[in-house]
């Protein structure tokens, strides 16, 4: 019987549903949540602090899974990367190491594998606090394993909602995200809560961040953005 851990979420993109659904109720099975997006561009959508691991389709249209990954690595999250691909050639193998894949399954492959492939990343993972992020803008520095946020090594005393928005904005720096996908991705899923009460958080949040609070952007008409360089304090 596997390890039942129903806090652990992973995210499968794969482009072929079959695949998806397979994967999914294996997992569910194991005790995992699961997530799923058909291409990566979907996924980066929907990927949250909370995805403890990536099962990644290499081939897929649009953006391949190694450019999804590069793109990730470059934004600074650490999310654990499995590779899914057809192509087991050593030259994939060592693309998809460079680009930050922390292991590779070939194509066609057993449960069996996948389900022991997935435990091994998670256990490395937590060990080593590869599941974690930190994100630093100048003298901001935002840390998912202690979920503390700090101003020039100074603590900035955030509610779990405020830490929640902010990581979200930065982990997805200079995309635009609505009220409704505030609430969606950054609250806590208790009680009904007004699209409004998202600009009365992040009134606060900005309030708490001094200067650095400038760097969340409202798009009128469309929603909040974070921009590092938008008035970036001297």
């Amino acid at each position: 019987m596997g390890t039942r851990d129903e806090n652990i979420s992973i995210l499968v993109v794969d482009d072929e549903a079959d695949i998806r659904e397979i994967l999914q109720f294996n997992l569910q099975n194991e005790g995992y949540q699961v997530d799923l997006a058909d291409s990566a561009e979907a996924a980066l959508q929907i990927l949250l602090p909370n995805h403890r691991l990536i099962l990644l389709d290499v081939m897929m249209g649009g953006i391949s899974g190694f450019k999804m990954a590069d793109r990730l690595r470059k934004k600074g999250n650490l999310t654990p990367i499995i590779f899914l691909t057809a192509r087991d050639t050593e030259n994939d193998m060592l693309t998809g190491f460079s680009t930050g894949g922390d292991d590779y399954i070939s194509k066609p492959f057993s449960i069996k594998e996948v389900i022991a492939r997935v435990k091994s990343v998670l256990k490395r993972s937590i060990l080593s606090g590869e599941a974690s992020e930190s994100f630093q803008i100048d003298g901001l520095l935002i840390d998912s394993h202690t979920k503390t946020v700090t101003i020039d090594d100074e603590p900035v005393d955030l509610t779990r909602t405020e830490y929640n928005i902010l990581l979200l904005l930065v982990q997805h720096e200079g995309d635009i995200f609505t009220r409704t996908d505030i609430l969606n991705k950054a609250w806590e899923k208790e009680g009904i809560v007004l699209e409004r009460t998202v600009d009365v958080h992040i009134t606060r949040l900005r309030k708490k961040l001094g200067n650095y609070g400038d760097c969340i952007v409202n798009r009128t008409g469309y929603g909040y953005m974070f921009n590092p360089n938008y008035n970036k304090p001297s």
